[in-house]
């Protein structure tokens, strides 16, 4: 009776309620439909309640010289019919807020923006360790709830008419660490839910929901700004709690939790569940009620993974090193690409700030088409490493073609951003979704353990410092010229492609053993995709003739590195992570 009570505990209240009303319970195809949208509204929750703070920078710091007629984007002429940034109207207080009006109001915010991004990134890492250790619907509704509570605490400092600097500061650094909560738990529960067969095209559609929940935040705060600037936090804020409660209503965080076996567990594990049959609830007989229980069991008794464990799954930290310059070179795009449309002659003639924003939305679709390409590709060719990698490479001449012609015309403009923004967030997407999901239920943790959350919280927290750190470069480096801007950027995306080149090594090793085994006529297993070189050693999937070739490859590879800028702080660090042959 008390397993009983136990596993009803963890069915999600409003799955439950659904099975009484209904008197059967889902198939597996409809439950994964019910968490692909569940966990695509969350995190675009997540994305809405981040852009308050970028819409409402204008209201807090205004420029007399820039006020009349001059609009954050969205807003203007597009999305409001009266200019209610007149100058005549006092909509907010012309003076700003203090203390963000003074001379150093533009500094206070850049460091607020700052701390938000720091308290982010190191929160990553204790929030993927407590999602694989805690239950997954339970951390993420309470993390949406608690960013909701801070972000709409930062809002009622308008209300409360609190002028302290240090209050806002705290607010955001809270906002930022509830903010840590969300993308560990989403790509793990995703993971739990849908294997590595078709998970890369799969997670590269459902990752636009960055660009929807960007859009979506930009929109309400926007919205709501001539009542008070208060309001749009406010606003998002409760948007993400409403979608909180969501979560806990209806996401099922593990399909063991629900009765289905899990899809990551070794096969001699998994039990025959009809996917796309809907199965009755009433009519289970006590042998059917106690598969249902054991399988409950097994999700709650597996053992989360430290963080140090977690590091230690072959791939992990090359993808985590990847990925920091991968969103080094994102984030740059994210944040100046506006600045720098506005700052450029094009075609002849400068934009105004209004459609420098609206102009800078295509290289976000971009990376949408890219992300679902990436994920795509890598599923057909069944190499995530080869895919990364080539798209970082395929980055380098596109930002330099748009540096060079992005100026001839609006059109030749738009064409070349929207290029860029494909093969820059093409591998951004791929490593933070399928990557990730595919280390966190790697062969090494024998389907014992939950890495998920880790794992993602490890290769996206190390990815987040680089986010920080590519801003801030620019905004030194482009008092030098664009110029230095972008060869900043063509060399970060050329790093992040040689952080792969062992694992791209393994996979096309694996690609013409396989096709010399099939011109032979040999008959053997295939290796799954992406797999590191350490377990195909361990296992004797290389021959000697194979481990020599990679160690030639080593050598040369080391001695070119040794005689490049750099180059001797990447010898070091795959030495740190030096494999023994043999």
């Amino acid at each position: 009776m008390a397993n009983n009570l136990d596993a009803m505990r963890k069915i999600p209240p409003g799955i439950w309620l659904i099975r009484k009303i209904r008197g059967k319970d889902w198939s597996l195809k409809t439950h994964r439909y019910m968490v692909l949208l569940v966990t695509f509204i969350a995190y675009a929750s997540y994305h809405a309640s981040r852009k308050p703070s970028s819409i409402v920078k204008s209201a807090l710091d205004p420029e007399p010289n820039k006020t009349k007629n001059v609009y954050p984007w969205p807003i203007g002429s597009v999305f409001v019919k009266d200019e209610f940034f007149d100058g005549n109207k006092d909509m907010f207080g012309y003076k700003g807020w203090e203390p963000f009006n003074g001379k150093d109001g533009t500094k206070k915010l850049g460091l607020i923006d700052v701390a938000f991004l720091a308290c982010y990134s190191l929160g990553m890492f204790g929030a993927g360790h407590l999602g694989d250790t805690l239950d997954l619907r339970l951390f993420l509704t309470s993390g949406m709830i608690g960013s909701g509570i801070f972000v709409g605490l930062f809002g009622m400092g308008y209300f409360w008419n609190i002028h302290v600097f240090g209050f806002y500061l705290v607010m955001q650094m809270v906002a930022g660490l509830f903010q840590a909560t969300g993308w560990p738990s989403v790509v793990a529960v995703i993971g739990n839910w849908f294997g590595k067969r078709k998970r890369g095209l799969i997670m590269g559609i459902w990752n636009a929901h960055t660009s929807v929940g960007n859009i979506t935040g930009s929109l309400i705060a926007a919205s709501v700004l001539e009542h008070g600037w208060g309001w749009s936090f406010i606003a998002p804020g409760t948007l993400i709690a409403i979608a909180g409660i969501l979560v806990f209503l209806f996401l099922a965080a593990y399909p063991e939790d629900i009765g289905f076996p899990c899809l990551n567990g070794p096969a001699a594990r998994v039990e025959a569940v009809p996917r796309d049959v809907e199965a009755p609830t009433q009519n289970e007989g006590t042998v059917e009620e106690g598969k249902s229980t054991a399988i409950r069991d097994r999700s709650g008794a597996r053992r989360s993974v430290g963080l140090l464990e977690a590091c230690l799954i072959p791939g992990v930290i090359p993808f985590a090193f990847c990925l920091f310059f991968s969103k080094l070179v994102a984030y740059t795009f994210l944040y100046w690409l506006p600045f720098y449309l506005s700052q450029t002659e094009i075609g002849g003639e400068y934009m105004s700030v209004k459609s420098a924003g609206n102009l800078s939305t295509l290289f976000d679709v971009g990376g949408i088409v890219g992300g679902i390409l990436a994920g795509h590709i890598s599923d057909k060719l069944r190499a995530r490493a080869i895919t990364a990698a080539s798209f970082m490479y395929a980055a380098i001449p596109s930002m330099l073609l748009y540096r060079l012609y992005g100026n001839l015309s609006r059109t030749v403009n738009i064409v070349l951003m929207m290029i860029a923004g494909l093969f820059i967030n093409g591998p951004y997407a791929l490593i933070t979704t399928a990557v990730s999901a595919d280390l966190g239920t790697h062969s090494s943790l024998r389907g014992d353990s939950r890495a998920l959350a880790t794992v993602t919280a490890i290769i996206d927290g190390t990815g987040s410092i680089g986010a920080a750190i590519g801003p801030l470069l620019t905004g030194f480096l482009s008092t030098k010229g664009w110029d230095t801007v972008f060869v900043m950027l063509m060399l970060g995306a050329l790093i992040a492609g040689l952080l792969l080149s062992r694992q791209v090594v393994v996979e096309i090793n694996e690609k013409t053993c396989k096709l010399m085994r099939s011109s032979s006529g040999q008959q053997s297993s295939e290796a799954p995709p992406s797999r590191p070189l350490l377990i195909l050693i361990e296992e004797g999937s290389l021959q000697s003739s194979h481990l020599k070739k990679f160690e030639l490859w080593d050598e040369c590879f080391f001695s070119f590195l040794h005689r490049v800028p750099l180059g001797s702080f990447f010898v070091g660090w795959c030495q740190s992570l030096d494999i023994r042959y043999g």
